[in-house]
């Protein structure tokens, strides 16, 4: 698609699912929650919030129906250059923000790290990785992460890799092949997680291809549910919806892994989804939702590099459990408002300063190029 026939007006934005946008926020904090917690507890099935991970499942089932949502009427229009920069001005600065305090965490944590251990260039070499999300497994130490500095940012790549495919593919397939892809991806996600034992896979180098069957049922599940209007109408409000989310987290790790856990994602998952999405907001929730939805994708990307500071603290403090609750709850706090502070000062800024950019280069192309 020629630039030149495009009007700024294509840029906008849609009206968003408000409850979605916080149930989203629920997720991130979960997601938080858990990784402070699998530090302190190594065996799941003693962890309250064992199947915190499956946030990342929700937020890929969720992509995929905003995705189909705010592009499926239009990326024919503004063509695939202009959705892959709509996409990464939305991701890719808090990418690059969370490699950078990945980074300056990893050099200068008071509790440990030795980054002397490494290297100068190795450093360099992961920090580029990460800032340009190419997987790079290097550190023992932790645990091979595709993304060192800054672990969840695995889930960002497929991200990026799920929206290639959707520009180039998915959205311009018929409803009967993308639920003949979903029915697929879901064969192959109940086969990951009989294999593996679980579908906590995708973070490490040893579990690199799980993260490919995670991303490919939900974004499509979730692309499948707009597109086939799959919206249930319900009074449960946002309250609600959140309790019923909340449980898929807290729900026991066990032995049957393999079993509940592609039936909350394949099943229970698009469902919240289709409830959310229909939904009736009150009016006194409505800020909460938004400030959910606003502060989660930053909560999401800037929290882990406090995460490893904890585990070393962990590891050579061994703090009681009510000095570690202490701990988890004011970190919790602390981050969110840090996350806050950081969408304020820096995400929102350089967001709406590239957005702006590419209005102007619009603007600027005379009429009668347009005809």
């Amino acid at each position: 698609m020629n630039t030149n026939k495009l009007s700024p007006d294509i840029l906008k934005t849609k009206q968003h699912f408000e409850i979605l946008d916080g149930l989203r926020g629920v997720a991130a904090l979960a997601v938080v929650v858990f990784h402070f917690m699998e530090v302190a507890y190594t065996d799941y099935s003693k962890d309250f919030i064992g199947h915190g991970f499956l946030a990342v499942d929700f937020f890929f089932c969720l992509s995929g129906f905003v995705i189909g949502y705010a592009y499926d009427d239009r990326i024919g229009k503004m063509g695939i250059a202009e959705f892959f920069k709509s996409r990464m001005i939305r991701l890719h600065p808090l990418v690059i923000l969370g490699s950078v305090l990945g980074l300056l965490t990893f050099l200068f944590d008071p509790f440990g790290g030795h980054p002397e251990l490494l290297g100068a260039g190795k450093i360099i070499l992961i920090f580029l990785s990460s800032i340009l999300l190419i997987p790079y497994p290097a550190m023992t130490e932790r645990y091979f992460n595709l993304f060192s500095f800054n672990a969840p940012a695995w889930s960002l790549f497929w991200e990026y890799v799920a929206n290639i495919v959707y520009a180039f593919i998915l959205y311009k397939i018929s409803r009967r092949y993308l639920l003949l892809l979903t029915i697929l991806s879901a064969a192959a996600l109940c086969f990951v997680g009989y294999r593996a034992g679980n579908l906590m896979g995708g973070w490490g180098g040893d579990s690199f291809w799980d993260g490919s069957v995670r991303i490919s049922f939900s974004f499509l599940a979730g692309l499948l549910i707009y597109r086939s209007n799959w919206i249930i109408k319900t009074r449960l409000g946002f309250i609600g919806l959140a309790v019923l989310l909340a449980l898929s987290f807290i729900m026991p790790f066990s032995k049957w892994n393999w079993l509940t856990e592609p039936l909350v994602i394949i099943v229970y998952f698009p469902l919240l989804i289709a409830l959310g999405a229909g939904a009736t907001l009150t009016a006194g929730f409505k800020k909460l939702c938004v400030f959910s939805g606003k502060i989660s994708y930053p909560l999401y990307m800037t929290h882990y590099a406090v995460i490893w500071m904890f585990a070393n603290y962990y590891n050579s403090h061994k703090p009681g459990t009510v000095q570690l609750s202490f701990i988890i709850i004011l970190s919790v706090i602390l981050l969110i408002g840090f996350a806050y502070l950081i969408m304020v000062i820096y995400d929102i800024p350089v967001r709406r300063y590239l957005t702006n950019k590419r209005k102007q280069v619009l603007r600027s192309i005379p009429h009668d190029s347009l005809k």
